[in-house]
């Protein structure tokens, strides 16, 4: 297990790093010109890093089992800060709700997707085989969910809000539900969420765009069409670090949604295969993580810290290559934010915790037991 930590710890490192370089490539042209800084972003992103990184080793020191006793009152917490910022939170590029602290800017959604993936886990526990029953069991844990993502999707933050359903219901089924459970609500919660993207304007049109493109063939969304045309101008090897094009005003948010395609132009090929093994690495150890621990919660919640790392690269390198709509949404480590990485590295430093834990468990000799006790004082 301390093997499966350490790969997690150097990955994620790995991918900050790259992430940094990348920041600083991207965020330049856009730095100067607004904040006369060339290293203005990079150096923000460097500072939240630096944080991110210290708060990653400090929760994998911290026992992963006193969540159980602060689920409930954190995401009641977590739901108390969505609701107040529906109201009274700044409002971001037409989607998401943030909390303005002057010299930070914290997004509730994103602790809201450790905090209620860390709560499904302590209620999939308790519940055992009642999850199985819809309404003892899986309907009080989807309710949760409903309650989260909703107030997300309220703000609106519609990716958040459907990736977060995405990944409670993931959990739920590998907890125990059953399948019927999983597909009732999955069909629900679609019809819901295509309502909420049809509701909002922003959300509309960008579906609206993507299906066009998908039915006459053509890219009618000048920002993935760019971020396609970065991708392919890399080739096998890149352009080299520093040498992107597409970063000096041709790709808008280049240092932050679609840092993927600066990725692809300026290492190339072999870089975004490099980028995609190392969130694989990732992927194969939490699973391999949650599969040895033997308690339920630590099950529960290594496998939803790790599913969800690699949704949000999937659904990331989905957008820039063109196959999904556009959705505002981060590349873990490496695209430029605050919030979002330093909630990111909590997540992975609780992972490492349960790797760490479970590593010492495994390490404890088990008792020797007599096969038969009675008679081992008449042996001496």
């Amino acid at each position: 297990m301390k093997k499966l930590a350490v790969i997690i710890f150097l990955s994620s490192i790995s991918l900050m790093l790259i992430g940094m370089v990348l920041v600083m490539s991207a965020s330049s042209a856009y730095s100067e010109a607004k904040f006369d800084d060339v290293f203005h972003l990079f150096n923000s992103h460097l500072f939240k890093v630096g944080i991110g990184i210290i708060l990653m080793i400090g929760f994998a020191m911290v026992p992963y089992e006193i969540y159980k006793n602060i689920s409930k009152p954190a995401v009641f917490v977590v739901a108390a800060l969505l609701l107040w910022v529906l109201f009274a939170g700044s409002n971001l590029k037409g989607a998401g709700r943030w909390i303005n602290l002057g010299f930070f800017s914290f997004q509730p959604a994103e602790a809201a997707k450790l905090i209620l993936v860390m709560h499904l886990a302590v209620l999939i526990e308790k519940k055992g085989m009642m999850i199985r029953e819809y309404k003892s069991g899986f309907l009080y844990l989807f309710i949760w969910v409903i309650l989260i993502s909703g107030l997300i999707i309220m703000q609106p933050n519609l990716s958040n809000g459907i990736l977060l359903v995405v990944i409670s219901l993931a959990v739920l089924y590998v907890g125990g539900a059953r399948p019927k459970h999983i597909m009732i609500s999955s069909v629900l919660s679609f019809l819901t969420a295509g309502a909420a993207v049809m509701a909002f304007r922003h959300s509309r049109e960008r579906i609206l765009n993507f299906s066009k493109s998908l039915s006459d063939g053509n890219g009618v969304i000048y920002q993935v069409n760019q971020a396609v045309l970065s991708l392919g101008s890399g080739g096998i090897f890149g352009t080299g670090l520093g040498n992107s094009r597409q970063s000096n005003f041709f790709l808008p948010e280049a240092y932050g949604d679609f840092i993927f395609a600066i990725l692809g132009e300026e290492l190339g090929f072999l870089g975004s295969i490099l980028v995609t093994v190392l969130f694989i690495l990732i992927f194969c150890c939490g699973i391999l993580i949650a599969k040895r621990t033997k308690d339920v919660f630590g099950q529960m919640l290594a496998f939803g810290i790790t599913f969800t790392v690699v949704t949000y690269f999937l659904v990331n390198v989905g957008v820039t290559t063109g196959l999904l709509p556009t959705t505002g949404l981060p590349l873990p480590f490496i695209s430029y934010g605050g919030t979002s990485i330093i909630f990111l590295c909590i997540s992975v430093g609780i992972l490492l915790n349960i790797a760490l834990v479970q590593s010492r468990l495994e390490s404890v000799p088990e008792p020797i037991v007599p096969l038969h006790p009675e008679t081992s004082g008449a042996a001496g």
